[in-house]
């Protein structure tokens, strides 16, 4: 637990600056807005339509869309930029909406009034609408900063630190403690921003000065202490930090900080890790150079990157074509094979397998009309799920996608009967797991492999020979029981691999 409080600052930083910038952002962009729609009523329904179609997208599809977006215009697709656009679009309904009608609910005689003494439509805005309209706009914005404190944690997976980093790690981890200490610090974010926004909100309508003016200092505390820290971290990426980037598994927490570490001792360079990221996310992170190397399999880039749809016997000339196919299309250099392959893999357990007799994915397609599967997010709709399906002629009773922790703990209940599973994961010998032999090869070879950007090859080769280091030096047995430390006996993930390291 001590080791999730000392990330408990910069989480709790991080979180706060998103949530502050992207509720500001969300009030310059909805007031002015609301304010048109008031003044020009054709343009209300459109508006406010356009702000609650965005509302209806899920929060992590909202977020995950700016990364593709940004890409495309050649901007920085991962980190704070799509997280702060994808908050500030969520949170411009409650703000428009709330502006629109407390403008609408001005009494007529207050304006009429206004225009017989002479005011100009600009003066009967600032002077009488708004100062009238100003408590029902800052509910909105208190809204707005409960629902952005929510999302940010929904951040992680672009790439931007938040509290959310708590609850994702600790779910593919099955930290208990990283996942309550997530929710419990972004519970009390929100209360805390809400309090503040609330005692705006009743100072603006009783015309309490003093009140207001403690509010308003408070946030000005608030967005002095964000903006500073978010200042030193700029000018702590200056250094040539190195950052290394993760996709949402245990493994991958595992091996993207023995990569971090590597460097370190071997380089001193800072380094950092960003984690929990899409398996696509993370490669075009890579490929245009927004982190700086990782941690992938040759079957995924093979089947999901290279787009191939057979697959060579020998699994040496996939890692070749691999190697010289990222070079030649995206400038990727593979830097070395850790020794180890983590493939997909058919698992149930042990007791239900014996019973039915199945050892392999051809005995299993007979039974499977009458069995469950589960798998991870995005095994479905992956290349090799497609193979396993023609090669196999596989139809289940139902399919279930799921976390990958959950689908673990899924199996081990008998929720489900078959699942996805990774080959090196420690959970399959604790659960009793049976692995289904590939006996008509679907499934392409998945050696662990280290990529590294082009801008990092080029301007740091001490550290690509770090990296190099690693090449050969885990073996499937060693990454099984790094994985099984932390999925059964709760260890950190930087904790495990600085132990492999140091056994080194």
């Amino acid at each position: 637990m001590s080791a999730q409080l000392a990330l408990l600052p910069a989480y709790l930083t991080a979180h706060l600056q998103l949530t502050l910038l992207a509720i500001g952002l969300s009030v310059l962009i909805s007031v002015p807005a609301g304010i048109l729609a008031t003044r020009w009523p054709w343009i209300e329904q459109p508006v406010l339509a356009a702000a609650g179609i965005i509302q209806t997208i899920p929060g992590l599809a909202l977020l995950a869309l700016m990364v593709p977006v940004l890409a495309a215009l050649r901007l920085e697709s991962i980190g704070f930029l799509p997280a702060i656009i994808g908050l500030t679009l969520y949170g411009i309904l409650p703000v428009l909406r709330n502006t629109v009608i407390g403008l609408a609910g001005v009494d007529p005689a207050v304006k009429e009034a206004a225009r017989g003494v002479g005011m100009t439509p600009g003066q009967q805005l600032r002077r009488v609408e708004l100062p009238l309209a100003m408590p029902v706009i800052v509910g909105g914005i208190r809204t707005a900063t409960v629902w952005t404190v929510g999302m940010a944690t929904l951040s992680t997976p672009v790439g931007a630190t938040s509290l959310g980093n708590y609850i994702f790690s600790g779910l593919q981890t099955r930290n208990t403690a990283a996942v309550l200490l997530g929710c419990v610090a972004s519970a009390a974010l929100a209360l805390v921003l809400d309090g503040i926004v609330h005692g705006i909100e009743t100072a603006v309508a009783g015309r309490r000065r003093g009140r207001l003016a403690v509010a308003l200092g408070l946030v000005v505390v608030l967005a002095g202490w964000a903006g500073g820290r978010a200042a030193s971290g700029l000018l702590a990426s200056g250094r040539q930090t190195i950052t290394i980037g993760a996709k949402n598994f245990t493994e991958q927490y595992i091996l993207s900080d023995l990569l971090a570490q590597q460097i370190h001792r071997r380089t001193g360079s800072p380094t950092r890790v960003l984690s929990s990221l899409g398996s696509t996310v993370v490669f075009d992170a890579l490929r245009h150079g927004q982190i700086d190397a990782y941690v992938d399999y040759s079957g995924t880039i093979w089947a999901n990157i290279l787009h191939h749809t057979t697959v060579p016997a020998d699994r040496h000339a996939v890692l070749e074509q691999v190697r010289q196919q990222l070079e030649a299309r995206y400038g990727i250099t593979l830097v070395c094979t850790l020794g180890f392959e983590n493939a997909y893999a058919l698992a149930m357990r042990e007791p239900q397998a014996a019973r039915l007799g199945v050892r392999t994915i051809s005995q299993l397609a007979p039974h499977a009309p009458a069995l469950t599967i589960g798998s991870d997010y995005e095994f479905f709709s992956r290349p090799e799920w497609q193979a396993l399906r023609q090669v196999y002629g596989l139809r289940f009773r139902s399919q279930r996608s799921m976390d990958p922790a959950l689908m673990y703990q899924a199996i081990g209940q008998g929720t489900v009967d078959v699942i996805s599973a990774y080959s090196t994961d420690g959970r399959i010998a604790a659960l009793n797991l049976r692995v289904l032999d590939d006996d008509r090869g679907a499934i392409p070879p998945y050696d662990a492999i280290v990529l590294a950007s082009q801008r990092l090859v080029r301007e740091r080769p001490d550290v690509i020979k770090a990296l190099q280091a690693l090449g050969g030096t885990i073996d499937a047995a060693a990454m099984r029981q790094m994985n099984l430390e932390v999925d059964r006996d709760r260890q950190d993930p930087a904790k495990v691999a600085e132990g492999f390291l140091e056994e080194r």
